[in-house]
């Protein structure tokens, strides 16, 4: 399917986001291994989150989590150290995607794991059971879910964790999401020095919890806010926390070089509200750099927009975008190329583009979205910039914000299936 997307010319809404999938699906799994029958509340209803739950509640052999990477990884860990037997598999693309590093580090804390196909991929084959515990090390430049999903099923490991991260270490933001949530739910889990993570053997305890938005999904109505020509452009954006466990909050910081102005208050229902509105007399700048090291998952969002307001940007900590639902930079180099924009990937590591376009007809040009759900989202917006603009596979979104396009048209978007 194809989508043609239109922009309106004014852009005032307040827009309820989704809830967030990274705390969503921690605070599920944590929940499950306390025994849990206290409520999780306001969960994310995406694609990735349905799948977690699904493999949390019913019993059965074999569990397809589609092409969900924080289940695949999340789930890994779980079923190692509960008792019962399963298979995990997913997509095509899951079966790609490498989930070595995790294996070993659960085999050498007593895990019973195989291979189903091929060595170092999914799907896998899980005798699941009581667990040593101890030490392992694992490489702290691979995702940080590898990380997450070790640290979870520390408390229930004879002995607890003591994890060591070795080499570089990215997406600390999210390690410390997860230690946050952990110690909300009675975990006693810390970091010891710059390399070590201790997690007790002291039980999860069985907590009511509420999930805050999405700042992840946040991300795009900045996006929209900078490319809008509005000068009062504004949107209000319900449930975001200033004080926030997720390191996509950065997102503020960052569009704030863009010239966007953050400002928190509390809602009627006392929950807290960000909104958003473009700084008065603001000049973009003339080159924007940023490490993306600790926030990788924005990256699609900034890179588009620099280059459609056509600010030059060198972008770096990029690397984990290779092993993501496609391989983001190669992705992001060829769309944009398709509307003009030169991208240089310098090192695997690093995004770079000098300012330089090429004339292109963009009223033939369609975004091919991969099969990856930021990649569809970053690009919508574009409409705010070009007379249209159309995106193949739109339902791609529901992996993180199936309402992404009904809350599109409710900002005034118009957009006409193809």
């Amino acid at each position: 399917m194809q989508i043609k997307i239109t922009a309106p010319l004014e852009l005032r809404q307040k827009i309820v986001l989704p809830s967030s999938k990274s705390i969503s699906n921690r605070a599920l799994l944590i929940h499950a291994l306390s025994g849990g029958h206290e409520a999780i509340e306001n969960v994310s209803d995406c694609d990735d989150t349905f799948v977690m739950q699904r493999a949390l509640t019913q019993d059965c052999d074999t569990v397809d989590i589609m092409a969900a990477g924080t289940a695949m990884r999340f789930l890994t860990a779980y079923y190692a150290a509960t008792h019962g037997e399963k298979t995990i598999t997913g997509t095509a693309r899951m079966k790609q995607r490498p989930i070595r590093i995790l294996v070993d580090a659960l085999r050498a804390l007593g895990a019973d794991i195989s291979y189903v196909e091929n060595e170092g991929f999914p799907p896998l084959h899980i005798i699941g059971g009581r667990m040593n515990g101890g030490a392992v090390s694992i490489p702290g430049s691979v995702s940080s879910q590898y990380i997450s999903a070790l640290l979870m099923i520390g408390p229930v490991l004879d002995g607890g964790l003591c994890l060591e991260l070795t080499g570089d270490i990215i997406s600390r933001p999210y390690i410390d999401m997860t230690l946050s949530l952990m110690r909300s739910f009675g975990a006693e889990a810390a970091w010891q020095d710059e390399r070590r993570i201790t997690v007790s053997s002291v039980p999860y305890a069985d907590r009511p919890y509420y999930v805050e938005s999405d700042w992840s999904a946040a991300s795009y109505w900045y996006e929209m806010l900078v490319l809008s020509q509005d000068a009062g452009a504004e949107f209000v954006l319900p449930g975001l926390f200033e004080e926030s466990l997720q390191g996509d909050a950065a997102v503020r910081h960052i569009f704030a070089m863009l010239g966007v102005e953050t400002s928190f208050f509390t809602g009627d229902d006392g929950l807290p509200c960000a909104r958003i509105c473009k700084r008065k007399g603001f000049s973009l700048p003339g080159r924007i750099e940023y490490d993306f090291v600790n926030q990788p998952d924005l990256a699609q969002t900034v890179v588009v927009a620099c280059a459609m307001l056509g600010v030059p940007f060198r972008f770096t900590g990029l690397q984990s975008l290779k092993i993501k639902e496609t391989d983001r930079m190669a992705a992001l180099i060829c769309e944009l190329g398709k509307l003009g924009y030169k991208l240089e990937d310098r090192d695997g590591a690093t995004l770079v583009w000098d300012g330089g376009r090429m004339p292109v007809n963009s009223d033939t040009v369609a975004i091919d979205t991969y099969e990856d759900h930021r990649m569809a989202m970053a690009f919508a917006p574009c409409a705010l910039r070009l007379p249209y603009v159309r995106v193949n596979d739109p339902g791609v979104v529901s992996k993180s914000y199936p309402g992404y396009w009904a809350h599109l048209e409710q900002a005034g978007f118009k957009i006409v299936g193809l």
